[in-house]
């Protein structure tokens, strides 16, 4: 009645990663886990290219520790800081600015700048960071009834090898091994698997891009209102 839903987020960038591989990989079909890793950051599990199940819900807070967003955080939390006299303006300002990778580290929403920290709380944020990606990625893999592809994309998820390597390594016990050399060299300049000859699971590096989606399809529909007139 309120208008209150699901709606999830990153669609344009799913699509595009859905169409690399569908260009690049036989199982594109089947059980695909995409994770667009950004200072927005969300996964998206997708079966027979069909998306079943996405981190964020009614607003892009939702999910993933963030950039400078929060993620999925408990909603007693909110009443308690209403009961403390926190203003609507302030909680957003905390929940949008001030929370995720800065607001744990209190350094930057920089993943590149964390990683060259030696601040104990730089280290805790890309731990807590990567914590909720894999947290996260075992749900995901547990509505798919099991997990054939895994691609990363976003600034993070195209540029940063050790969150790639951190997160395949907690999901080992699916079967996934990363070939590191191709791993390293991953920088989010192409579509490239980086997965090792014998990984039950492929994984993937496939750089998104929004735009070209959106003029897709504006330019679908434009052509579709100059046939009907």
């Amino acid at each position: 009645e309120q208008g209150v839903r699901r709606y999830g987020f990153h669609g344009l960038s799913y699509q595009y990663i859905l169409q690399s591989l569908q260009r690049h990989s036989q199982r594109a079909h089947q059980r695909l886990l995409l994770a667009h890793l950004g200072n927005g950051a969300s996964l998206c599990a997708v079966r027979e290219g069909k998306s079943l199940a996405t981190t964020m819900g009614f607003s892009a807070l939702d999910g993933l520790m963030m950039g400078t967003r929060s993620g999925t955080i408990d909603p007693g939390v909110l009443l308690f800081l209403l009961e403390q006299g926190w203003s609507h303006d302030r909680l957003e300002r905390l929940l949008y600015k001030e929370s995720g990778l800065l607001g744990v580290s209190g350094i930057s929403a920089d993943v590149r700048r964390l990683r060259q920290s030696t601040e104990p709380a730089a280290q805790e944020a890309l731990a807590l960071f990567t914590h909720r990606v894999v947290r996260e990625a075992g749900a995901m893999t547990a509505c798919l009834q099991g997990l054939d592809v895994l691609a990363f994309s976003g600034g993070i998820g195209e540029h940063d090898a050790v969150l790639r390597v951190e997160v395949c390594q907690a999901l080992a016990w699916m079967g996934i091994k990363l070939d590191a050399k191709r791993n390293q060299a991953a920088r989010g300049d192409a579509v490239v698997p980086v997965h090792a000859p014998d990984s039950r699971i492929e994984v993937w590096v496939i750089p998104t891009d929004e735009g070209r989606v959106a003029a897709q399809q504006a330019l679908a529909w434009l052509e579709q209102q100059t046939a009907a007139e």
